[in-house]
């Protein structure tokens, strides 16, 4: 949770800490003047800062609840955009202010108490609002990005208190900090920071379609890395940078943090403190026990009663808040079938649906996170669903509604499940619902497949142990053969990968990522004894490799059944073995001098071939059109595919394709991946309805 925590902690700790210097100097002014009545103003002031920065909040969250996927994805990159935009120009505005803070301050404050308490109160409030507006933001967009909002919210609640104390350390004299060295070095960290926000913002714009280059990949590390690790999830809770990343995501990345830190550097060097001359001696200032008392303040006409200001800035911001969820979350489009899910009344609203595909406007009006289905009563099979749906928001479903039973099924969390009562559909033509999918559905499919992966690890240690025999002999051509027979073993093995964990790295790792490419000595596995075999390599080199290797294989084989492979991973593996196949192998990003990119390919489609005929019978009882498609361009695929091997065995190496030979590879590829995508929420394992 700390990595999550840390970003908003540092804009906790940032921000808390420029809005309570403000509201120290105002209230040290104040006190050392003798004029401590006009304290409540400032705290009024506060308040309603505070008041108007949890109400900007409040309209983030539910305004973006009740948006479509896509329509959040906007949202959230262009807030993003404006959160970068807005700790940007903070850091840079703190950088040339952090020496003149608190002078700038106090001439606000003796300009405020000449003119009302009115305007002290709005002093305050415009001091704290903006700081608290911009803690809103970054706090609602770190969230987004952790996809949860516990963790951001505990850090910006920690960063917010220890902040409170520095500045009541500050204001009782007992704390020294160097203003101008905090807002430095906080500085270039958050630099960084905004820099993994804007990368985020921009996949958000892609993923909604606003941006193109979704899919073009400037590296994929996922088949590397763990993405549960530790080091990874601090990385990504931190610095917004995944183990998968597009070339816009990078190229912004890279941009702004160039830009943005050579300017920061440059305007701190160059407001670097000058030696300071001696100045002429002057006539020491009157403290405030030698000062005039405070002339009493003129008695202005009280023509409005004084607690007007107060409650109107305390009330304001949350009536204007309120309006704004109530109107983002109230006016469905018109025509559009409204239908209440609250656990005490499920399904109020409901009618008998008209024939044809439906947008449904849900709207959760309990108390509880609730997960809600449109299911067919008698088999509890699902037409649409919708997943965590806050309290008071509104979200859309859209299902297509033939002839059948249908009714809502409403799941707070922490309670019982509520049917509404169903109504029937007698014209429109026949719609198939999506029967639900449980682990136990896919407990066979899953043991059959564990085995098949056992008795495939077996296998593959024996073809190890033949290329390491190989090399030990100096049988250098024999070895080459071996190895590709071996790596093609382990590459139909694919759906298995990410249990592997890290003996995948070791068994099949390449070298994006480190530092010292083929040379760098955690480079391991198939693809360095590929390099040592095609780049003429000494068998001396080779036997510490070739030795590993086996070792490695042998170690994955006696861990394996210890591994947790969970139900849900298979239907995923069927679409993302051949993904993984066209970002690696037909991208000439995983070739290390054999040339055999086509004869990992072909192993690849075996390995997704098992997997379907495993699940065959789970596919075709929810969509009986899925697998004669997916059959059809999978024949096809692999004729393309087998059309590039001689008759000796060896391979036509990606790059010697003609361009018409590579088009029609990649376009019956790329039509397989879409036949192929349905499967993965076709089998998704869901909750009871």
């Amino acid at each position: 949770m700390w990595d999550d925590a840390f970003p908003s902690f540092l804009i906790g700790l940032r921000e808390g800490l420029e809005a309570g210097l403000i509201v120290s100097v105002l209230v040290a002014t104040l006190v050392r003047s003798d004029r401590r009545a006009r304290l409540p103003h400032v705290w009024t002031g506060v308040a309603a800062a505070v008041g108007l920065s949890m109400s900007f909040g409040a309209i983030l969250t539910f305004t973006s609840a009740n948006l479509s996927g896509k329509a959040q994805e906007a949202f959230g990159g262009t807030l993003s955009l404006i959160a970068v935009v807005f700790v940007t120009a903070m850091v840079f505005w703190m950088r040339r202010s952090a020496r003149s803070f608190s002078g700038e301050i106090k001439e606000k404050v003796t300009a405020a108490l000449g003119m009302g308490a009115g305007v002290l109160v709005v002093t305050s409030f415009l001091a704290v609002g903006r700081e608290g507006l911009e803690t809103a933001l970054f706090l609602w967009t770190t969230a987004q990005a952790a996809g949860s909002s516990s963790g951001p919210l505990a850090g910006g609640a920690a960063g917010l208190l220890i902040a409170a104390a520095l500045c009541w350390g500050l204001y009782r004299r007992v704390l020294h900090i160097n203003l101008t060295k905090f807002f430095t070095i906080t500085g270039v960290v958050l630099i960084v920071i905004a820099a993994g926000v804007l990368g985020y913002g921009m996949r958000d714009l892609q993923e909604s379609t606003l941006l193109p280059g979704g899919t073009a990949y400037a590296f994929d590390l996922t088949a590397h890395l763990d993405p549960g690790s530790w080091y990874v999830t601090v990385i990504q809770g931190t610095l917004n940078l995944t183990p998968q990343m597009t070339w816009l995501q990078i190229s912004v990345y890279v941009a702004y943090l160039a830009i943005v830190m050579t300017l920061f550097v440059r305007g701190v060097r160059a407001t670097a403190p000058a030696p300071v001359k001696p100045a002429p001696e002057a006539k020491p200032a009157p403290t405030t026990a030698q000062s005039e008392p405070p002339r009493p303040e003129p008695k202005a006409p009280r023509r409005i009663p004084r607690w007007t200001i107060p409650v109107a800035l305390l009330c304001v911001p949350a009536l204007i808040a309120g309006v704004a969820i109530a109107v983002s979350g109230g006016k469905p489009a018109s025509g559009t079938p409204v239908v209440e899910v609250a656990a005490a009344d499920c399904g109020k609203g409901f009618t008998a649906p008209k024939p044809g595909r439906q947008t449904f406007q849900v709207r959760n009006g309990g108390s509880r996170t609730s997960e809600i289905y449109l299911i067919d009563p008698v088999s509890n099979a699902v037409y649409g669903e919708v997943e965590g749906i806050a309290p008071g928001t509104t979200r859309a479903l859209i299902a297509t509604v033939g002839t059948g039973s249908y009714a809502w099924r409403c799941v707070p969390n922490g309670g019982k499940a509520v049917t509404s009562a169903a109504v029937r559909v007698g014209s429109g033509g026949t719609t198939r619902a999506v029967l639900p999918v449980s682990e136990k559905d896919l407990s066979a499919p899953l043991a059959a497949y564990r085995k098949y992966v056992d008795q495939g690890l077996a296998d593959l240690l024996t073809r190890t142990r033949a290329l390491q025999s190989d090399i030990d002999a100096k049988k250098l051509d024999k070895a080459r053969e071996d190895w590709l027979t071996a790596h093609q073993r382990y590459a139909s093995l694919g759906a298995a990968y990410g249990t592997f964990a890290d003996f995948d790295a070791k068994i099949n790792g390449r070298t994006a990522g480190l530092a010292g490419g083929v040379a760098d000595p955690a480079f391991t596995g198939f693809h360095r004894i590929e390099y040592g075999l095609w780049h003429g390599a000494s068998v001396t080199a080779l036997a510490p490799y070739a030795k590993r290797l086996t070792s490695d294989v042998a170690a994955l084989r006696e861990d394996f059944p210890k591994q947790d492979f969970a139900p849900g991973d298979l239907p995923l593996r069927t679409h993302e073995i051949l993904e993984n196949t066209l970002h690696r192998e037909l991208s000439v990003n995983a070739d290390y001098g054999s040339g055999t990119e086509l004869a990992t390919t072909e192993a690849n489609l075996d390995g997704t071939r098992e997997l379907l005929d495993l699940l065959r019978p789970l596919i075709d009882k929810r969509n009986a059109q899925v697998t004669p498609a997916v059959d059809t361009w999978m024949k096809r695929t692999e004729r393309l595919v087998i059309a590039q091997r001689a008759k000796d065995g060896t391979w036509t190496p990606l790059d010697k394709l003609s361009v018409t030979d590579r088009q029609r590879l990649d376009g019956s590829l790329g039509r397989l991946l879409e036949e192929l995508a349905p499967i993965p929420d076709l089998l998704e394992i869901r909750k009871a309805a």
